[in-house]
């Protein structure tokens, strides 16, 4: 599947590993709330791979069904009351989005987070201005897949051809879930997968950095300023 030619009309990046490094907040809280449940401490390893694909996905097969709603519970209101605005933006990411900008490109931001905490993050980062809009799975849990995630902020740009929109993202479920919606996807390395995630999912390409990005999206971000 290839990527629009010369740029793409729209944009969709995934958030945590890509635009930010939220995983100081997440893991913080994700410790607090697997302390308060009387849960054995995760080790290194196994908090990064929690990193992005949803938790009503990834946290049963380590701490039971029965338990995810008061660990979900615990976790929100730790990273509520602070924590979610433990992030930094990486390097280089807002030149991107205010390079594709220049190029009238549509960006929308699609994240396994809970909408509710999207969009005043990217607030904090100084980088929601940049977006059309920024969907989020919901407070439920209902959007449980990246594909829904991406569904519904299809539905918001007027659901434009597939063959105009590129996925951004750092995790195989980005790669899989614009495949789903036959949507081209970047894989970005400076975020969370673990080895030999991105090769396995098989995007139309692999990127180091956000001038690579920009170079597969036909634009530039060499001395331009965000």
């Amino acid at each position: 599947m290839a990527v629009a030619n010369p740029t793409p009309r729209v944009v969709i990046f995934d958030l945590d590993g890509t635009l930010c490094d939220s995983a100081p907040g997440i893991l913080a809280a994700l410790r607090h709330a697997f302390a308060v449940n009387g849960l054995p401490t995760m080790d290194e390893v196994t908090g990064r791979a929690l990193l992005g694909p949803p938790f009503y996905e990834s946290l049963p097969p380590l701490i039971g069904a029965e338990r995810l709603p008061d660990v979900i519970g615990a976790y929100r209101e730790y990273y509520g009351h602070g924590a979610m605005f433990d992030v930094t933006a990486f390097p280089g990411v807002t030149d991107l989005l205010a390079a594709l900008r220049r190029h009238r490109v549509r960006l929308a931001v699609a994240t396994s987070k809970a909408e509710h905490y999207a969009g005043p993050i990217l607030e904090h980062l100084g980088m929601a201005r940049y977006f059309e809009t920024i969907g989020g799975d919901e407070l439920d849990g209902s959007l449980g897949s990246k594909a829904l995630v991406i569904g519904k902020v299809l539905s918001r740009l007027g659901g434009p051809a597939p063959d105009s929109v590129v996925m951004v993202g750092d995790r195989s479920h980005d790669v899989l879930g614009a495949r789903e919606h036959g949507i081209a996807c970047i894989a970005v390395t400076w975020g969370y997968a673990v080895a030999g995630e991105l090769v396995a999912a098989e995007p139309v390409q692999i990127c180091a950095s956000p001038g690579e990005v920009a170079s597969r999206l036909g634009v530039r971000i060499d001395a331009e300023a965000s």
